[in-house]
């Protein structure tokens, strides 16, 4: 396979973030997408349950909590059992955990996660017994059962093992069942709020005269930069889902964050839209410093009463990149593909263009929020 030079794959990538910021704008998106109903929320479900059936991969006795789970469930079903007749490995006490989407009615079906907190080595095969599922109050709103689906697996033989992926978490697709509803309010006194998912006081102020001009003046506020209060009008007053479909599909343009993300473990560098650079000159170049070491072995006369010795000889060598210029003057650049067509004149590699990227923030000629990860 022929690979295209460090060099040229860079002025290519430089190329599409140019396209990519010459292309004609998307439309505006959809407030649904922008924006949460405050009140219309998921809320979290916690359970403990036990998983049986397991082919020996549960946990064992150091693990007393899974035995008392067991006679526990075994008592309720009527059944006594003498806890020193009792070979675990076949089950595992687990964490049952769930996500209750609003207006979910008594019957709906949840996805749940099952989770391993014993010394259990895999799930796999594994059945979750019947297990209430409770929220913050500590009242049963769902019961959990059912086979689990198990995305990794472990083998083991001889002194080797190889795994792929968790074996000790897995899931239950619709393996929940809501046994009681909790109560949503969204809209109160022909009134609602809704919370912006990336608080900004530009779209909430764009959002807000979105409304208005759907609405009507004055039927919209914004209570600061995350929250629009909705007014309805009188036609919509007792109608809150016909105002919310009819808000859903209003379109708004969001404000965009001047902001560069760098990777550094993975090389990364995204540039949003908004990034503008000023007038700078850079020079950029590298110092590469390589030791070799070589083994001799020093070998004294037959008479000389000498031993024989290991010699270490070390070679050090320095070498300097030199960049194609000595100093470079980038002009002014008012938009993303401006910041790509001057950056790529370096030639440079991702880690060194985030090291530059840095030091035009740093010299204030960035004009752009910077984010290492």
């Amino acid at each position: 396979m022929i690979r295209a030079p460090l060099s040229v794959r860079l002025l290519s990538l430089f190329a599409l973030f140019a396209l990519l910021a010459w292309a004609p704008s998307a439309r505006a998106d959809k407030l649904r997408d922008i924006v949460d109903v405050v009140g219309a929320r998921d809320n979290q479900l916690v359970g403990y349950g036990i998983v049986t059936g397991l082919n020996g991969t549960g946990d064992d006795l150091t693990a007393p909590f899974a035995t008392q789970s067991l006679r526990a469930l075994l008592r309720r079903l009527g059944v006594q059992v003498d806890s020193k007749s009792m070979r675990l490995k076949n089950i595992a006490a687990v964490i049952v955990t769930a996500n209750i989407p609003p207006f979910f009615r008594n019957g709906s079906k949840l996805d749940v996660t099952v989770s391993s907190i014993g010394n259990a080595k895999s799930l796999r095969g594994g059945v979750l017994v019947q297990t209430p599922l409770r929220g913050a109050d500590r009242k049963t709103y769902a019961v959990a059962q059912g086979p689990i689906l198990l995305g990794g697996f472990s083998a083991s033989g001889g002194g080797s093992s190889v795994q792929d992926g968790v074996t000790t978490t897995a899931r239950i697709p619709n393996g929940a069942l809501v046994e009681r509803e909790i109560p949503t309010v969204f809209a109160a006194g022909g009134k609602l709020v809704l919370a912006l998912k990336s608080p900004d006081f530009s779209t909430a102020q764009r959002i807000t005269l979105a409304l208005e001009k759907d609405l009507g003046k004055g039927t919209a506020r914004a209570l600061d930069g995350g929250a629009i209060e909705v007014s309805a009008p009188k036609a919509l007053a007792e109608k809150p889902v016909e105002l919310m479909a009819r808000l859903s599909e209003l379109e708004v343009d969001p404000a965009v964050f001047a902001r560069v993300v760098i990777n550094e473990r993975t090389g990364t560098v995204v540039a949003g839209g908004d990034v503008r650079l000023s007038p700078v000159a850079i020079a950029q170049g590298g110092i590469t410093i390589s030791v070799q070491e070589t083994h001799s072995v020093s070998q004294p006369g037959v008479l000389s009463g000498g031993q024989t010795k290991e010699v270490k000889n070390a070679e050090v060598k320095a070498e300097e990149a030199k960049p194609a210029a000595a100093l470079t003057y980038l002009g002014a650049a008012t938009t993303l593909a401006d910041v790509a067509q001057a950056l790529s004149t370096f030639g440079v590699s991702p880690r060194e263009l985030a090291s530059i990227l840095q030091a035009l923030k740093a010299a204030g000629a960035l004009r752009a929020e910077v984010i290492v990860q």
